[in-house]
Formats: C-alpha cells, structure tokens, sequence
C-alpha cells in the first residue's frame, strides 16, 4: 500500500495550488480518503474526507468554501483543490487512507 503527495509549492495569498495522491496496492474505488495537514509543532489536523460511494465529502471547517476534494477512480488518485490561500494554509499537506498515510508535500503562502 503506498499514498504518494505531489503539487504542493511557494504561492502568494490569494492563490490556488492542486495536490494530487497517488495511491497503489489496495482497491482504491472501494476506500474514503482523506486530506490532513500539520504545522511543526503542532497535531496533525483534518482538512477534507471523501466517501468511496457516492463520493460525498466533508471538511474542516476551517477550508470550507475554499478547499474542493475529490478523486479520479480510473487513476486511483485522489485531489485537493485549494483556493483562495492564506498563509495559515501553510503546512505540510498529507493524504490517507485509514492508518496509511503518504510522505506528505509542503505548502507556503506567502508574499
């Protein structure tokens, strides 16, 4: 089972980034994902959660209105679109899938 984050960067306030999760090894249309983000020195946090039927979603209340997750079955990859970012959106990005989770991808807002 591997989980592998990518698109993270540098973005100005404001700004949009989209990351992607690769995901392998398990039946990835059959399992809700899940984004979740930390700061050093903090606890992990939840951001967004997508059912594997129905692809309902739900979100840290934090991002609603801004953040957008969702998946591509055929590609076994899951997204989060993010919108409108602020530098409190700067942490490392993770996605998971129950106890697994990725290598994680770091985000920066900034001017």
């Amino acid at each position: 089972v591997q989980l592998v984050e990518s698109g993270g960067g540098l973005v100005q306030p404001g700004g949009s980034l989209r990351l992607s999760c690769a995901a392998s090894g398990f039946t990835f249309s059959r399992t809700v994902m899940n984004w979740a983000r930390q700061v050093p020195g903090k606890e992990r946090e939840f951001v967004a959660g997508i059912s594997d039927v129905g692809g309902s979603t739900n979100y840290a209340d934090s991002v609603k209105g801004r953040f957008t997750i969702s998946r591509d079955d055929a590609k076994n990859t899951a997204y989060l679109q993010m919108n409108n970012l602020k530098p409190e959106d700067t942490a490392v990005y993770y996605c998971n899938r129950g106890a697994v989770w990725g290598q994680g991808t770091q985000v920066t807002v900034s001017s």
